[in-house]
C-alpha cells in the first residue's frame, strides 16, 4: 500500500515561497498511470486541488494558481514537491499530498496526513 508523508515549514512569511515535499513509500512515483497531487484546505473551506505531476513527469495545474505554483519530482528519492510563490495569509491551509490512479481493477486513492502551513509575519 502506498504511503505519503508531507514535510516542510509550518510558518511562512508573506511574499515568500512556500515549499513542501511529499515522500512516497510502498510504491514508485513512476508507477504506471499514477498522478501525484497537492491539495489544500483553508480553514472553514473545502478542498482545493492545486496541481499534479504524473508518472511520466507531466504537470497539470489549477488555472487559478498556475502563475504561482510549481510541482516537481525527484525520482531518486521517490519524492515530489510543491512550491507556491508570493504567498499571502489567504494561502494558510492544511496541505495534503495525494496519489491517484485509475487502474483496471479499480481506483487507487491515497492521502498523506496533511501538514498545517500558516502564512504570517
Amino acid at each position: 500500500q502506498v504511503q505519503l508523508q508531507e514535510s516542510g515549514p509550518g510558518l511562512v512569511e508573506p511574499s515568500q515561497t512556500l515549499s513542501l515535499t511529499c515522500t512516497v513509500s510502498g510504491g514508485s512515483i513512476t508507477a504506471n498511470k499514477y498522478h501525484w497531487s497537492w491539495i489544500r484546505q483553508p480553514p472553514g473551506k473545502g478542498l482545493e486541488w492545486m496541481g499534479a505531476i504524473d508518472y511520466e513527469g507531466s504537470n497539470y495545474y489549477n488555472p487559478s494558481l498556475k502563475s504561482r505554483t510549481s510541482i516537481s519530482r525527484d525520482t531518486s528519492k521517490n519524492q515530489f514537491s510543491l512550491q507556491l510563490a508570493s504567498v499571502t495569509p489567504e494561502d494558510t491551509a492544511v496541505y495534503y499530498c495525494n496519489a491517484l490512479a485509475s487502474l483496471g481493477r479499480g481506483v487507487d486513492d491515497y492521502w498523506g496526513q496533511g501538514t498545517q502551513v500558516t502564512v504570517s509575519s
